[in-house]
Parts: C-alpha cells; sequence; structure tokens
C-alpha cells in the first residue's frame, strides 16, 4: 500500500513537472514572437505597459477580458492617429501589464489605477474607447473620477451583471487565489489549446476569425499563465461593484456612445446596450446588423468612424 502511494504521488509529480514545463515553454515561445512593444509606467505597484501615437486630442483604448492593447491593432484604427494622441492600455493584470498577486481587480480599483495613469500621462479628459469588460471599466471611470473623462465609446459593452457566463470562460471561474495560480501553471495552456476553436467560435462568432488575429490581434497571448491567472482574477470580481456601478448610470454627464453587434454570443446586446437608453436618453447607440462581439477587429471601419463621431461629440461638449 505504502509502495503504491509513493508510485502515485511520482506519477502526480511527474504530471505536474511536465504540465509546468510545457507552459513555461508556451509562454517563452509566446512572449519571442510577441514582446512588449510599447512603453511602461507605476501607478501605485501596478506596472502598466501601453503604445501611444499621434497628436491632438487624446483618446484611450481599454480591452477587454482576457485581452490585451493588441486588440486594437491593424490598419482599421490606425487613422485615428492622424489627428489625435491615442493611447492603447493592457489593462492591470493583461497583456504586459502586471498586478499584485493580493491586490484588487474590482471595477473600482482599477479605474483607480486608470486614473492615476490618465493624470500621470497629463491627458486632458480623453474620449475613453472601452471594448466589453473594457466598456464597464469606462463607466467605472466616468463615474468615480469624473474630472478624467471628456466622453465614452463603448464597444460591446458589458453593462449589466450577467446571469451566467458563457461556457469558453467557464474555467476562468475560480475564486481561490492559490489554485488560479496552480492552474495558471499546469493545465490552463494545456486546455486553453485544445478548446481554442469553442471559444473563439464564442467570441468571433458569426464573424469569421481573422487569419492574422494570433499574431496581429495578440491571440497567442491568452496561452500565457499570467493572461489565465488576470483573466479569471477580473472574472470573479465583476461583481463586487457592477451592481452598485449600474444604479448610477443615470449620473454620467459626459457624451456615451455605443457600438453593438445584434449577433453577440458573449454579450446580449439588448440588455446591454438598447437598455441603456433608459438612463441615458442622449444615448448614442449604433447597432451593426449581425456582426458578433470583436467589432474592434471585424469591424474596423464601423468602428472607426463610430469613434471619429463620439470624438467630434466631445470637442463640441468642450467649447
Amino acid at each position: 500500500m505504502i509502495r503504491l502511494v509513493k508510485w502515485l504521488l511520482g506519477a502526480l509529480a511527474l504530471a505536474t513537472g511536465g504540465l509546468v514545463a510545457f507552459t513555461w515553454r508556451t509562454a517563452r515561445k509566446v512572449e519571442v514572437a510577441l514582446p512588449p512593444h510599447g512603453r511602461f509606467l507605476d501607478i501605485a505597484g501596478t506596472r502598466l505597459h501601453y503604445v501611444e501615437a499621434g497628436e491632438g486630442p487624446p483618446i484611450l483604448l481599454i480591452h477587454g477580458l482576457g485581452g490585451q492593447l493588441l486588440n486594437f491593432a491593424g490598419d482599421g484604427l490606425a487613422p485615428l492617429g492622424r489627428d489625435h494622441r491615442v493611447i492603447a492600455l493592457d489593462r492591470p493584470g493583461s497583456g504586459y501589464s502586471t498586478r499584485p498577486f493580493t491586490a484588487s481587480a474590482a471595477l473600482g480599483a482599477q479605474a483607480a489605477t486608470v486614473a492615476g495613469f490618465i493624470r500621470a500621462l497629463g491627458l486632458q479628459r480623453p474620449l475613453v474607447v472601452g471594448h466589453s469588460l473594457g466598456g464597464a471599466l469606462a463607466l467605472a471611470l466616468a463615474l468615480d473620477h469624473p474630472d478624467s473623462v471628456g466622453g465614452l465609446a463603448l464597444l460591446a459593452p458589458l453593462t449589466r451583471v450577467q446571469d451566467r457566463v458563457p461556457a469558453p470562460f467557464r474555467r476562468l471561474v475560480v475564486r481561490s487565489r492559490i489554485l488560479r495560480l496552480i492552474m495558471a501553471w499546469t493545465i490552463a495552456t494545456p486546455l486553453a489549446i485544445r478548446h481554442r476553436e469553442e471559444a473563439l467560435d464564442t467570441v468571433f462568432g458569426p464573424d469569421r476569425v481573422p487569419r492574422d488575429f494570433p499574431m496581429g490581434n495578440g491571440g497567442l497571448l491568452s496561452l500565457r499563465p499570467s493572461a489565465f491567472f488576470g483573466a479569471s482574477t477580473d472574472l470573479v470580481a465583476i461583481n463586487r461593484d457592477l451592481p452598485g456601478l449600474v444604479a448610477r448610470f443615470g449620473s454620467i454627464k459626459v457624451p456615451v456612445g455605443i457600438l453593438f453587434g445584434t449577433a453577440d454570443r458573449v454579450l446580449d446586446h439588448a440588455a446591454n446596450g438598447i437598455a441603456m437608453r433608459d438612463v441615458l436618453p442622449d444615448l448614442d447607440l449604433e447597432l451593426i446588423e449581425g456582426a458578433g462581439h470583436m467589432i474592434p477587429v471585424t469591424a474596423p471601419d464601423r468602428t472607426l468612424a463610430f469613434i471619429r463621431r463620439m470624438a467630434k461629440r466631445v470637442a463640441s461638449a468642450g467649447r
């Protein structure tokens, strides 16, 4: 019996070591292929990675759950840099931005960090563009730090407490930090590779996944253990602040616009988009018929036109 227990423990240790080695090698290959190419700024213990281009009125781009700043990369949004100072940010704990192990991932805490980032860069009330969870963060920023925001351009934003987590994201619901860390360095990367088609079908569908998404838009970065840990930490923290934020949406004073795909498989466009008219009568709402969730990638022309329109509203409001 003792010999059997020793054998099982040895087999478990060997399997765990193999998973850790595989995860480390995979992460290393991804980081060599897609290294950080921006600047870093320390805000209250969080090291934020960002890129910027252009000059003019500022626009801040904030990605969603499990994403990173390359979600906004490509030729589609590049024209913004012709007449705006455009900054794309890796949210705390995402991409190449760090977050202290015990730090809160609640929307209010992230908003405080982003507000500090805005002040540190000297941005004057930027138009904040938030995709998905980044939309909820943009709303929290406008509510808790109104002097930091000139307007909101929200792309398929999370604006309501969700009753269920879409299937591909259920593996992220890990409430223990320690278990989350163990999973990140053992089974998370192999599972992400095994279920990548299912996840991409939900996140992109019914739109096609662009062929250059793994490299051009940083999709491969989701295979790093830090990506799993950060996304899981974000997901389990969402509802700490969101109910209270929802109750305050009507007090937002800056221009707000929402762009949503009507076939979004991650967030319901009616509940998270159309329903916002009830609390924001001046909402600029635009729907893309038949589009999915990743509209910054799959509908760059519509996204660009929408952001430009909201930038003009912000400029007009500031006169």
